[in-house]
């Protein structure tokens, strides 16, 4: 006998798009697809939904995706969720945080961790728990069984993105559409190359135009489409580092004829990037041919070469300076991605990153600062936080008055400390 299953989706501030793939999964299973969904976007709705569904007798089930940086929000909404429920309800939690800390999110209160991509994983659980039967078994989850004693099942192979629709159609939930996952360059600070793998993976142009159709018919001619991916530059190359571009254009091409003159593109910018060597007059031209964007972010991180070389970055600093003199050719708005306060960084590497900044405005860029925080799942995952020195503060604090800097690198100071004690 199957049982009612109620999957209240938790979408916070910071996670918009995480959990749209794994519902779009669970619609497109015969078994899992008439599961009850409905989607949260504040703890009052949340405890809503959950005093609904538990009083029409069904099995109620929590998704959250956890980001790092939202461990001790996430933390706090877990403990009043077990205060006012108890294990009336069962917590599931995927994403980059219970990825790569699995113990450290099931110990904050959550039932079942969910590792690296989910789609198939989430199936596989729907179907046993409609059932009732035990889930232990199922490749890339994490739990403690009835004895506290935890379980690690490890993933044997990464999903054909093809399979699954990038977003829920059924129970709508429309988003910037994933395009790639895997990276090669495996840099020491990022988690995506340690949970997605170092090989590329594509969805085929064939399917995102699939998906590009259903949003049109959704908005009409007034559709924004904006996609996920590690490097906006490299989709469609069989590395991912080098530049594909009759794809890039095939790709961008086929978007804008379903689109048309009134809907936009948005490539390279939020929510994606590009790599400072893969901007050149090629890439920018197709950005100006096909995309409305008026500016892109540029993943530079550091002006010290030293410290590029540290953190496995594969570019060089004349990749950078290069990157935003050919932007601001083409009059687009260069946002340059720096991180302050990497492990082992010395007050030489951040004065040059500094002066690095101080000449990249001077060309046309805007900065986007970042105070490093370290990653589970990272090599830098047990780097120590260190304190930003008196002259960096002042420069960051006088040019964002200017407006040449932005970010939340003062937050991400404060969070970064915060998190230090509690990992240590």
């Amino acid at each position: 006998m199957n049982l009612k299953i109620a999957f209240i989706v938790y979408y916070s501030k910071d996670t918009i798009y995480s959990l749209n793939a794994v519902v779009g999964a669970l619609e497109t299973d015969k078994e899992t697809q008439k599961i009850n969904i409905s989607y949260s976007l504040n703890q009052k709705q949340l405890f809503s939904q959950i005093e609904t569904q538990l009083k029409l007798k069904k099995k109620v089930v929590i998704g959250l995706s956890v980001f790092t940086t939202e461990i001790l929000e996430i933390s706090s909404l877990i403990k009043k969720i077990r205060k006012r429920f108890g294990k009336r309800v069962l917590i599931i939690a995927g994403g980059p945080h219970p990825s790569g800390a699995p113990k450290d999110i099931l110990k904050r209160g959550v039932d079942v961790a969910f590792i690296g991509e989910s789609e198939d994983s989430i199936v596989k659980f729907f179907r046993k728990i409609q059932i009732n039967e035990n889930y232990g078994d199922i490749e890339g989850i994490a739990y403690n069984n009835k004895r506290s004693k935890f379980h690690y099942n490890k993933k044997t192979h990464f999903i054909d993105l093809n399979r699954f629709p990038p977003f829920p159609v059924k129970n709508p939930r429309f988003g910037a559409i994933e395009i790639t996952r895997g990276c090669p360059y495996s840099c020491n600070f990022c988690q995506t190359s340690f949970m997605m793998g170092i090989k590329p993976r594509y969805r085929s142009i064939e399917t995102i135009s699939k998906y590009v159709k259903i949003v049109e018919n959704e908005f009409k001619h007034k559709t924004d489409i904006r996609f996920i991916l590690p490097n906006a530059f490299s989709y469609g190359s069989i590395d991912g580092r080098s530049v594909n571009l009759s794809k890039l254009e095939e790709l961008l091409s086929s978007v804008k004829k379903i689109i048309g003159s009134e809907g936009r593109i948005f490539f390279g910018s939020f929510p994606s990037e590009v790599r400072p060597e893969h901007v050149n007059k090629d890439t920018l031209a197709l950005i100006q041919k096909y995309a409305n964007n008026d500016n892109i972010i540029i993943g530079a991180q550091s002006g010290s070469q030293r410290m590029l070389d540290f953190c496995n970055r594969g570019h060089s600093v004349e990749d950078i300076y290069n990157s935003v003199e050919i932007s601001s050719n083409f009059n687009i708005l260069p946002n340059v991605d720096f991180i302050f306060g990497l492990p082992r960084e010395t007050k030489g590497d951040r004065i040059q990153t500094i002066e690095c900044m101080k000449d990249l405005i001077k060309i046309g860029a805007r900065i986007h600062a970042h105070y490093f925080i370290p990653l589970p799942g990272t090599p830098f995952k047990n780097a120590s936080v260190q304190r930003l020195d008196k002259e960096t503060k002042q420069f960051l604090k006088k040019y964002n008055y200017r407006g040449k800097v932005y970010g939340n690198w003062r937050k991400q100071e404060k969070l970064a400390k915060k998190l230090d004690k509690i990992f240590d």
